[in-house]
């Protein structure tokens, strides 16, 4: 069985708990690696990538 883990943000540093039912949830998903960033850092990339994505349409469609 799973059990809680706890896990260090390669982005900020802090501790974060992967619990057992993510473990499973990812094990079911067929997702290999543990996660490496804490919620609100993946959530900081993820705007961080929306931005730039958002940014390089309005860019690739102008010169259309």
């Amino acid at each position: 069985m799973y059990q809680d883990k706890t896990l260090v943000c390669k982005d900020c540093g802090a501790e974060f708990v992967w619990t057992a039912g993510e473990q499973e949830f990812y094990a079911q998903k067929g997702f290999q690696n543990a996660p490496v960033r804490c919620k609100a850092c993946r959530d900081a990339k993820k705007q961080r990538n929306n931005q730039f994505n958002s940014r390089r349409g309005r860019v690739a469609g102008a010169n259309k």
